[in-house]
């Protein structure tokens, strides 16, 4: 497994090794050793699955108490990824990165707890898969607007996003709860 810091070098790219031949792929999604000795010493307690259609977006999502570190996977079609870095001690505070993640490169993002995170579909549909290292707490959750200009996430849409209420209803930057 080969993992590297982005520009926010606490978000990781997760490069698993991939065996393939003429009957497919094989590779270890989550092994806890491994991850453990690439940096990621997490318990994770709870996985979700969402599919989506093209131009559908999704975040910026966190919740500010029973907050998720989450391991991001792709399972079918292509996600443009975005982690906002929102711990106002943070040299990086406000700070954004966008990896295009594919079901066909099996890349992982980490992305740790004091980060928002969100993506927007760029194929015609696709299956993201989160591990997070807490549950869901709805009354705990926050969402930054998806295109706060502070922010200034630049996402490949090929049309308008498609958003949910919550998400319509985001909230800038400076509006928000945010981590020290």
């Amino acid at each position: 497994m080969k993992v590297t810091p982005t520009v926010l070098p606490e978000v990781l790219l997760i490069e698993p090794k991939v065996f393939g031949d003429s009957r497919g792929f094989f590779y270890e999604a989550w092994n806890k050793q491994t991850f453990e000795q690439a940096g990621i010493a997490e318990n994770f307690v709870q996985d979700n699955h969402s599919r989506s259609a093209r131009n559908v977006l999704r975040g910026l999502h966190y919740q500010i108490r029973q907050p998720q570190g989450k391991l991001v996977r792709v399972m079918a079609g292509e996600v443009f990824d975005v982690v906002v870095d929102i711990r106002r001690s943070s040299p990086r505070f406000g700070k954004w990165v966008g990896v295009t993640l594919t079901a066909k490169d099996h890349h992982a993002l980490w992305v740790p707890i004091g980060f928002a995170h969100g993506f927007c579909v760029t194929s015609d549909f696709a299956e993201v898969t989160y591990k997070t290292t807490d549950y869901y707490a709805p009354e705990h959750e926050r969402s930054i607007l998806w295109n706060d200009p502070e922010i200034g996430v630049s996402w490949p849409l090929s049309a308008d996003p498609v958003l949910s209420q919550k998400d319509v209803l985001g909230k800038r930057l400076n509006d928000v709860e945010l981590f020290e």
